[in-house]
């Protein structure tokens, strides 16, 4: 290919998507290349926006990345709809987390009290309160906590409206898969396609997901940590909506959830399998997501199965993403974003489109696994 753009995103998720957006509407010029975007982890994905329900208590630097990024998100999804015509899909009713026995109560209301103490909105219902909200809900649950500033989306739609965005701000796709990374005196200068080709770019962005750190030609000093966490998630169809908001528990030892959407769908998951780069869908796994979401919301066993799914999340050794410019010039990162990446987009977006915001820039560059300084860029 004989042009050369200002800014290269390798990987057509939701990350390297919304990233191409913004720097088109920047006036840059953008490619993304991709042999099948929009068909990995965004595909799979549930699309809950929910720093406040999943906070930990080792995580508050992710949780400061979370709510930037929930900030930006009813900005975004309205410019993102505008632009391309499309419904995302957007809901911000809250999520309602939920528990069964005195750990689990207690548990929330541990938590409950750090979110307080960071001074966020949660509120601590009784399991009666709880099935007001939600009647669908299993009669043995004792107690909850209502996150009413966690929002959701369907990723499906939010993908297919970058998609259309990204081509009327004159971005360009190229369905291809990289080969490896083109470099001259020690910098990055684009891209070789599986295809034979090639394509030059000002700066490279690499948005590949799980399979980020593994791009051939990456340069050993700017490799990134990033493995595939494996997740199975099922879609059920229901002839009319049986939950208004997100719904999470701990059943088994482990985290389940249900989302609505607008048409009745209600997804079911997810499963977190350290396996590599397996994609294959269960029968352990789907047993367990039902199993679980019985617990909380019995009707569930009732619906249509709509499709079953395994994707691969982008995990790091410390849960953050890798978000800015590498060691080495010309290269910059836009991965490892694991179970957040619908959420982290908007601000991921704007961090590699520019932005200044030197905390939030720390808290999530790739420099922090590498060992010497970025290098001017020439």
């Amino acid at each position: 290919m004989a042009d050369h753009f200002h800014l290269l995103v390798v990987g057509g998720g939701v990350i390297g998507l919304s990233v191409a957006w913004r720097a088109a509407g920047r006036g840059l010029k953008v490619a993304v290349a991709d042999p099948a975007p929009a068909s990995g982890a965004s595909h799979a994905a549930a699309g809950m926006l929910a720093p406040v329900s999943e906070v930990t208590y080792t995580e508050e630097p992710l949780l400061r990345l979370g709510l930037a990024s929930l900030e930006r998100w009813p900005a975004f999804a309205a410019e993102l709809a505008d632009a391309s015509g499309h419904d995302l899909d957007h809901r911000a009713d809250g999520t309602l987390d939920v528990a069964f026995g005195s750990d689990d109560l207690a548990a929330l209301d541990d938590l409950a009290a750090f979110v307080a103490k960071l001074g966020l909105s949660a509120e601590r219902l009784t399991g009666r309160e709880c099935r007001r909200l939600e009647p669908m809900l299993a009669p043995a649950v004792r107690g909850g906590m209502l996150a009413g500033g966690d929002a959701w989306v369907d990723p499906r739609k939010v993908t297919g409206a970058l998609l259309t965005a990204l081509e009327r701000a004159g971005g360009t796709l190229v369905r291809a898969r990289v080969a490896g990374l083109l470099t001259a005196a020690g910098a990055v200068t684009g891209v070789r396609l599986a295809t034979g080709e090639s394509v030059g770019a000002e700066r490279v962005v690499l948005a590949a997901g799980a399979w980020s750190g593994s791009l051939p030609g990456m340069p050993p000093e700017a490799l990134p940590p990033v493995r595939p966490v494996k997740g199975q998630i099922m879609r059920l169809r229901s002839p009319a909506p049986i939950l208004r908001r997100c719904v999470r528990g701990v059943v088994h030892g482990s985290n389940v959830y249900l989302v609505p959407r607008g048409d009745g769908e209600v997804v079911l998951g997810a499963t977190q399998e350290e396996m590599g780069f397996d994609t294959r869908v269960t029968a352990g796994g789907l047993w367990e997501l039902l199993r679980d979401a019985r617990e909380l919301v019995p009707g569930v066993t009732e619906l249509e199965v709509a499709e079953v799914v395994a994707g691969l999340r982008p995990g790091t050794p410390d849960n953050l993403p890798l978000v800015g410019p590498t060691i080495v010039p010309g290269l910059h990162m836009a991965t490892g974003h694991h179970r957040g990446g619908v959420l982290l987009a908007p601000l991921t977006a704007d961090l590699c489109s520019g932005e200044s915001d030197p905390e939030l820039s720390s808290i999530c560059s790739p420099l922090r696994f590498q060992e010497h300084p970025p290098q001017e860029l020439s």
